[in-house]
């Protein structure tokens, strides 16, 4: 496993999304919330995954709640990241909202908590304002955004007075704008990425072409896995695929080892089962070379220009 650390924090290059603990949305069902997911998180630790991510809205609190059963007795190994939804950013909602998740989660703090996404309607004054107690107190260790541009980003980080570590975003060979602005900054600031959706919620594991049917979850209207966007993605898929032969490799793990390849960026995808996790931990033991790199990128920057980002 490769780690980056950052203001005392060391996250591991690939950590573990857990989005679909307890969520509707991926259809998963009870015996994955209630056996697999566990087990997900317990290995991932095994492995040396420091990263678990979680959101007081997965699930509405249940994938909190899976995740701090799976890590009870071994906190210390954990770098626990949630989110709060910034909808009313009060002192006293923030409060209620990071007691709720502390609860839930079963701790007394809480390593990285992030804005989930800019309220267009609060400023990044308003909504940094309550966590400062919070910090000061010692019940978040540190603060992340997630879903920010740059100027918010930094917005924000001028508003709370102290750094903001990490920004979670959308970024993968599928969806790479972040490349091009936030990663430079986090690599000049001292900054991280967190990148979620970092195999386009399985565009790039090769699975999918065109002529098949949409997933029957939340990804069943995404217009990536709309018939066009597949057939467009086919030379993106094909370079995956070259590359994952000449090292024995799936192109889901081709896909991640680009990822933290490409700066301070640490990737957290999901997992629907235990085989799957361990797959994606693998992928850190891949080393591509420069070329490789290189037409990865140009076949990511292709397929956005075709597609649109």
């Amino acid at each position: 496993m490769r780690y980056v650390e950052v203001g005392g924090l060391r996250l591991s290059a690939i950590g573990l999304g857990t989005w679909q603990f307890g969520s509707l949305e991926w259809g998963y069902g009870a015996t994955y919330a209630a056996e697999i997911a566990p087990a997900i998180v317990r290995r991932a630790i095994q492995l040396g995954v420091t990263l678990v991510d979680t959101a007081e809205i997965y699930g509405f609190g249940r994938s909190e709640r899976i995740v701090g059963q799976a890590i009870a007795g071994q906190r210390e190994a954990v770098v626990l990241a949630t989110k709060l939804v910034p909808v009313l950013p009060l002192p006293a909602v923030v409060d209620w909202q990071v007691r709720g998740s502390l609860r839930r989660l079963g701790v007394e703090e809480i390593d990285l908590y992030q804005v989930h996404f800019p309220n267009p309607f609060v400023s990044p004054r308003a909504t940094m304002a309550p966590l400062r107690p919070l910090l000061e107190q010692g019940v978040v260790r540190h603060v992340g955004v997630s879903n920010h541009a740059l100027g918010r980003w930094r917005a924000s980080e001028r508003s709370l007075g102290r750094p903001i570590l990490t920004n979670q975003v959308r970024f993968s060979l599928s969806a790479p704008l972040a490349r091009w602005e936030l990663v430079p900054y986090a690599r000049e600031a001292g900054r991280i990425v967190i990148a979620y959706s970092p195999l386009g919620q399985g565009l790039l594991s090769g699975r999918h072409a065109p002529g098949s049917s949409a997933p029957r979850d939340v990804r069943r209207r995404s217009p990536q896995f709309q018939p066009r966007a597949l057939h467009l993605a086919q030379p993106l898929l094909d370079t995956l695929r070259e590359v994952a032969a000449a090292h024995a490799a799936t192109p889901a793990q081709v896909a991640l080892a680009w990822l933290i390849a490409q700066g301070p960026v640490v990737a957290i995808p999901g997992a629907r089962t235990v085989a799957q996790l361990e797959e994606n931990v693998a992928a850190t033991e891949l080393e591509l070379s420069g070329p490789e790199l290189d037409r990865l990128t140009a076949a990511s920057a292709r397929f956005g220009s075709t597609v649109g980002h």
